[in-house]
């Protein structure tokens, strides 16, 4: 159930802190707007790896973009150069 309370609710802080469990984080607001998340340490550790495993991710997909257009460039080149050999 998702847990959201007001941030003057850390007044009694262990009582929001045993709300806290892993896949059941708790939110506070203030003035009206969601402000902060308290995550399970175990879902923080879970959630910190994830994204750094999608920024390598997307760190080699920029890499392999750049290896494939200088191989299709060096295609093409092999391409013209046997082209104006033949000539």
């Amino acid at each position: 159930m998702l847990q959201i309370q007001h941030v003057s609710e850390l007044r009694n802080y262990n009582k929001v802190l045993n709300k806290v469990k892993k896949d059941n984080p708790v939110f506070l607001t203030k003035n009206g707007y969601g402000k902060f998340a308290l995550i399970d340490i175990e879902e923080y550790d879970e959630f910190t790896t994830a994204l750094e495993l999608v920024n390598k991710l997307k760190k080699l997909k920029n890499q392999s973009t750049i290896i494939l257009m200088k191989l299709k460039e060096n295609y093409l080149a092999n391409v013209l150069i046997k082209i104006i050999k033949s000539f």
